[in-house]
């Protein structure tokens, strides 16, 4: 009977937990994607890329709100129960509180399981590879961005102005600067300029114009008749290079150990200056997780009073204001982490802590009801 009774109530917090993660993480989505029409507005990626970016958001969007939908739902399950009687009638079958709790301290770990599988792997693979679409991008709208009497720079190293474009879509009285050499520049003028696309690759014809090159201080010039400048080789300005946050946790835990030792590595980011994001990286992934049992325990505490007390109504709303003020620690918690790894191990002990002193009140409580 006692089995029967755990495995509904878990069922109904797993379900009410899912359905509040997938709800809010799809609002926030919606959110994001307008901003993210950016890449294709000012940008020049195409809808692809626009597509595949927004989508391989969800993980992230989902670490994020994961401990807030899980004190939500366990919470409010166990209200219900409380306000429905139902839990009075667990109590009268003869289940005691203390095993009530042990059991969902226990059910606890799958949640907490879960949110490292998360953070520690999908979540930096799914930013890496929605960043790897960016990398592989061509500007497939880049024509279309263009706007007349407008310096556009959206291509990195290089800013295109012009007049207008006509009724075929070409560009007039055309101004262009190449700086993708650090110590040199070529600056072009052309009458008109029409975009081509030759073996996969972008490219603007120009015609009668003249083309001036900054060598090495030397200044050169020659006019032209019809010219190809390839837009290929140019990348977007947005940022492609792989962030911390992109990382694999196996990489930031290899360069921590580096960095400790002071030893010189060749992974991404891995340098005396990003220790402290490395470490605020890893903490978020490795140890946040482990809060989950915390919160869960916090949404335990609405079953030490009957509804029936009449303190219960102020309670519940403690019980609320608590939850939701860890949940708000717990995303803020990361900025207590320096670069000492002492402290930072520490710090990683907190999870344990808390639960070891909650469970402590837990017993406290029973104890002093039962007499």
């Amino acid at each position: 009977m006692k089995k029967i009774i755990y495995r509904q109530l878990a069922k109904e917090c797993t379900i009410f937990f899912f359905l509040t993660l997938f709800t809010i993480s799809i609002i926030i989505w919606v959110l994001q994607a307008v901003n993210y029409l950016d890449f294709v507005i000012e940008d020049g990626h195409g809808f692809l890329v626009y597509f595949n970016y927004t989508i391989l958001s969800f993980p992230k969007i989902f670490s994020r709100i994961y401990p807030f939908a899980i004190f939500l739902a366990f919470a409010y399950t166990f209200l219900k129960y409380e306000e429905k009687n139902e839990l009075i009638v667990f109590w009268h079958f003869g289940i005691k509180k203390i095993d009530f709790i042990n059991f969902f301290i226990k059910f606890s770990l799958i949640f907490v399981f879960l949110s490292l599988l998360l953070n520690v792997f999908i979540a930096p693979f799914a930013q890496d590879k929605a960043r790897s679409f960016i990398r592989s991008s061509d500007l497939d709208f880049f024509e279309n961005i263009l706007k007349p009497r407008k310096f556009i720079d959206v291509i990195k190293n290089l800013t295109i102005y012009f007049d207008k474009k006509n009724i075929n879509g070409d560009l007039e009285s055309i101004f262009l600067n190449d700086k993708s050499d650090s110590k040199n520049s070529q600056t072009i003028f052309a009458k008109k300029g029409v975009f081509e696309s030759r073996k996969y690759k972008k490219v603007l014809v120009l015609y009668d114009g003249m083309t001036i090159n900054n060598v090495n201080g030397k200044i050169s010039k020659f006019t032209f008749d019809k010219t190809d400048f390839n837009i290929s080789k140019f990348s977007s300005s947005t940022v492609t290079h792989q962030k911390i946050q992109e990382t694999p946790t196996t990489e930031l835990i290899k360069c921590i150990l580096a960095l400790n030792n002071n030893e010189i590595s060749k992974l991404n980011n891995c340098s005396a200056q990003s220790l402290q994001n490395i470490y605020e990286e890893t903490y978020s992934r490795l140890i946040k997780p482990f809060y989950i049992t915390f919160l869960i325990s916090i949404s335990l505490l609405l079953i030490l009073k009957s509804k029936n007390d009449h303190t219960f109504r102020k309670y519940k709303y403690k019980i609320y204001f608590f939850g939701f003020l860890f949940v708000i620690f717990l995303e803020s918690s990361s900025k207590f982490i320096s670069t000492s790894l002492l402290k930072n191990l520490s710090l990683s002990t907190m999870p344990i802590f808390f639960v070891i002193a909650l469970y402590i009140y837990f017993l406290q409580n029973l104890k002093v009801n039962k007499k």
